[in-house]
């Protein structure tokens, strides 16, 4: 008996049934439209990433010649050991901890806001979403020389009406500079989730709270608060994988400086790739990074996977 013959036959019964082949070209014919971009996305993502394992277990430097040679775990061991690299990760946790937290609050409060009914609201909250569509790199040269400038920043020039001398923040408050511009540009994302879920949310729930006798706060916090986890969820997952990739407000505001005080993994790789030239321990940083986010990014999807699944069994 053929091994197409031995899948038609049904352990059961030793019937041969013919629903079985059927159901499976039915499942080729349906996948067979998909299949190019399958290819295509194995391609440009998985065999790039397969290369960059390869290059992290030698040790290439490109202003050595003939340096290029087998390490096998070399090029891990010495990057772990690397408080450069361990400062650059502490960063890009910091970064992307602060910068979500932050502009989640923020973007719950202007939901808020822009939930109500207002004279101009739908002026209002095209002028809030503004920022998000501005490309990183403009915002980022608007935040370094427009608001933060030391000679002629619109911040300085603020706190000087009130006695506060000019402050170089770039290269004192270099982390803290990133963030604000980086906060300046997620809220607008995380008000648009958080308005989404609002306006989502059934109106009779809010008028029965409302006839029980619930105030603003004890409304907000008992009912709207958990109608809205899973979009706060979503935010803070979407938000955590483009912020924990940040590199042009770093590259434009504060170059990783000074030193390498502001630098996050992104930046740092690029340092060591192409201005250290070092492609070995770079593509190991690479390849530690995007483990360490894929890890994260299924723990966040299972956690909100789960909720989803909860909230729906209730």
């Amino acid at each position: 008996m053929t091994t197409a013959l031995k899948s038609r036959v049904d352990r059961r019964t030793g019937v041969i049934d013919p629903a079985t082949d059927f159901s499976r070209a039915e499942g080729w014919r349906r996948r067979a439209p998909l299949l190019p971009a399958l290819i295509f996305t194995i391609v440009v993502t998985q065999v790039p990433f397969i290369l960059t394992i390869w290059y992290s277990l030698r040790n290439w430097n490109l202003l050595r010649p003939g340096s290029d040679q087998f390490v096998f775990l070399k090029n891990y061991a010495e990057i772990f050991l690397n408080s450069t690299f361990r400062g650059a990760a502490f960063n890009s946790v910091l970064i992307t901890l602060a910068c979500v937290l932050v502009a989640m609050v923020l973007g719950i409060f202007l939901a808020i806001l822009l939930d109500r009914s207002f004279r101009g609201r739908s002026v209002v909250r095209t002028l809030l979403i503004t920022p998000f569509l501005i490309m990183p790199a403009a915002s980022a040269t608007l935040w370094s020389v427009s608001m933060l400038n030391p000679s002629f920043g619109l911040v300085n020039w603020l706190t000087s009406l009130v006695g506060i001398p000019a402050v170089d923040w770039t290269s004192k408050y270099p982390v803290l500079s990133i963030l604000i511009a980086l906060v300046w540009q997620w809220t607008p994302f995380m008000m648009l989730l958080v308005l989404a879920g609002l306006q989502a949310q059934p109106k009779d729930v809010l008028e029965a709270a409302q006839i029980d006798g619930a105030g603003w706060w004890k409304t907000f916090a008992f009912v709207t608060l958990p109608q809205l986890r899973r979009y706060i969820e979503l935010g803070i997952l979407l938000g955590a994988i483009y912020v924990v990739n940040t590199f042009d407000q770093i590259y434009l505001m504060t170059a990783g400086g000074p030193g390498t005080a502001s630098a996050n993994l992104p930046f740092y790789i690029y340092q060591r790739a192409f201005l250290g030239f070092d492609i070995g321990q770079s593509a190991a940083m690479g390849v530690v990074t995007v483990i360490a986010t894929i890890i994260i990014a299924t723990f966040a999807l299972r956690l909100i996977f789960r909720s989803f699944d909860t909230k729906d069994a209730l």
